[in-house]
């Protein structure tokens, strides 16, 4: 409660910090040792998602980080609170997304006795997140808060850990708040425009990888203006589809994982690439086979906002410090050749996606998941796509082509159960966009109680499970690895729409394909959270393999 002397309690100091950084949503799981800060959102500004566990409540808070390019806010309480956030907290920091974690901690006097779930969150977080913390004085609250704003989105974004000793949140003193946040942009210099002017003009075969983080809708539009204008190809980076509108004429597709052979061949193949805002790890460089290590043979031109990225994996022979939003700008300076060496490789490029991904492939089994994705894509064209990890993301991001910035929430850490929560933060952020869930049955289950946080705040995301019995990722590389010994990936799953109703959603059972669009259109109506089960054999386990395949091959296969 408010006070007449002009002392707030940390907890109210805190939370007054985040509304003059201007955060609009927090998410949490309550707890006793930040009991003082939750009490401070009563009568502040700021709308509060409680969720039922804490890694949803992080990846929720890590979607609204990628969704705004601010940082993404969540509180849980100490030890085993913390603990569970730690997925959202790694989500982050391989995502380079903005994410602020505030942990509840033990009182001041009880340090270094292993108290009730005393953690040194220092050492818990030290090598995943940007800053860890902890904050000994309420009366400096207001300046590492604002550290932390600028820490997590500055330079490459990245998560901060926050520890609030419980008895600092209720120590009262008087502090003026911090000046609101603003993110600090970074643009290239003159002279490493004037020296991409020369190796463009120079090029014969070049190509523009975009990825990372730090975008935006303006410069997703000068990146398109600019291939335009060179008539140059332009691909998109593993889960950072939506930088390209991927029907523009010369967006070359997604390097990410199982990509189109000949995208892969036209990257291998450049002479000039241009790299703007990603790092490309291990699943967009195809395991580091792309790029020679330290000294890529290609001509390699690396665009980033943190400067410790430059250099790190691969030796460009330009390296340009500056934030994808900076660089774009900038973009519009350079003018093409008059003559350009590599004309119509966009327009090839492009028809070779539009090839690839036009038709779903044949599959095993009465529904073809391929299908129901090219159905959602033609008639949900405009809805955002949130997705977890397994091998049925495979379908979602060859078959569903993004047209808007912004359009898929996913997470490039391959961490299972980040479809749900995205979602359900996404919809809490945005509740007028319509937004839609595409999750594996493994996925779903690792964070599936999240769903009843969408009941509860009437948030009518649609979810889609593809149900096939199994950890389908690890099954396949078992049936590649050790053919026939099937052990430790087989699931017995509940029914899903059962599960949906139970919690006050909607939910249906499709077992044919053409059954989908019934469902879908029902579960729209209803105007509930709801899951639609769709129930797929095990075989069909990519879009261009069976599980009956990979084991014949290994089979085949002379061991040793």
């Amino acid at each position: 409660m408010r006070a007449n002397d002009g002392t707030r309690t940390g907890g109210e100091i805190l939370i007054d910090q985040l509304v003059v950084h201007g955060v609009q949503h927090a998410f949490c799981v309550p707890g006793e040792s930040y009991l003082a800060a939750l009490d401070a959102f009563y009568d502040r500004p700021v709308k509060l998602t409680v969720c039922r566990q804490e890694s949803g409540a992080a990846i929720m808070a890590e979607a609204v980080g990628k969704a705004t390019g601010r940082p993404g806010i969540v509180f849980c309480t100490r030890g085993p609170g913390a603990t569970n956030a730690s997925a959202g907290i790694h989500i982050a920091k391989q995502d380079s997304t903005p994410l602020i974690v505030f942990v509840g901690q033990i009182g001041r006097e009880m340090r270094d006795r292993e108290a009730f779930q005393e953690l040194d969150y220092r050492a818990v977080f030290g090598t995943m997140a940007k800053w860890a913390t902890e904050i000994d004085d309420p009366a400096r609250i207001p300046e590492i808060v604002s550290r932390a704003f600028y820490t997590a989105c500055n330079g490459r974004p990245g998560p901060v850990v926050i520890a609030l000793p419980e008895d600092m949140l209720t120590e009262r003193v008087a502090v003026p708040d911090a000046p609101p946040f603003e993110p600090v942009e970074i643009w290239p210099g003159l002279a490493d425009m004037a020296k991409l002017q020369k190796l463009l003009w120079a090029a014969k075969q070049p190509i523009v990888l975009a990825g990372g983080s730090r975008w935006s809708e303006a410069a997703s539009a000068s990146l398109m203006r600019f291939a335009e204008r060179f008539d140059i190809p332009v691909a998109t980076t593993f889960r950072r589809g939506p930088l390209m509108d991927q029907l523009h004429p010369c967006y070359a597709g997604d390097l990410g994982i199982g990509p189109n052979p000949k995208l892969l061949a036209r990257v291998k193949g450049a002479d000039l690439i241009v790299l703007i805002g990603g790092r490309l790890g291990e699943m967009p460089s195809q395991g580091y086979t792309l790029l020679d290590i330290p000294g890529p043979s290609q001509t390699f031109v690396h665009v980033h906002p943190g400067s410790e990225e430059l250099g790190r994996v691969y030796s460009p022979h330009l390296a340009i410090n500056a934030a994808p939003t900076g660089f774009a700008a900038s973009l519009e300076g350079l003018q093409p050749p008059n003559e350009i060496p590599w004309r119509g490789s966009a327009q090839a490029a492009h028809a070779a996606y539009l090839e690839w991904t036009e038709k779903a492939t044949p599959q095993p089994g009465a529904v073809n998941f391929g299908e129901i994705i090219v159905w959602l894509r033609e008639r949900t064209p405009d809805a955002i796509l949130c997705n977890g990890a397994g091998n049925f993301t495979v379908w979602a991001q060859r078959f569903f082509r993004f047209r808007k910035f912004g359009q898929h929430y996913a997470p490039c850490a391959g961490s299972m159960g980040y479809g749900l929560p995205a979602a359900v933060g996404v919809k809490r952020l945005w509740p007028e966009r319509h937004v839609l869930c595409v999750a594996g049955d493994g996925d779903f289950l690792m964070t599936g109680q999240e769903f009843m946080t969408a009941v509860q705040y009437d948030l009518p995301i649609v979810v889609v499970i593809m149900d096939n019995g199994t950890y389908g990722t690890i099954r396949m590389h078992q049936e590649r690895e050790y053919p026939t010994r099937v052990i430790g990936t087989d699931l017995k799953n509940p029914d899903f729409a059962a599960y949906a109703r139970a919690f006050g959603g909607f939910g249906a059972t499709v077992e044919k394909t053409a059954d989908f669009a019934r469902a879908y259109e029902q579960a729209v109506e209803s105007g509930k959270p709801s899951i639609i089960h769709v129930k797929v054999t095990a075989n069909a386990i990519t879009p261009t393999a069976t599980l009956d395949a990979i084991r014949e091959k290994s089979l085949a296969t002379p061991k040793g």
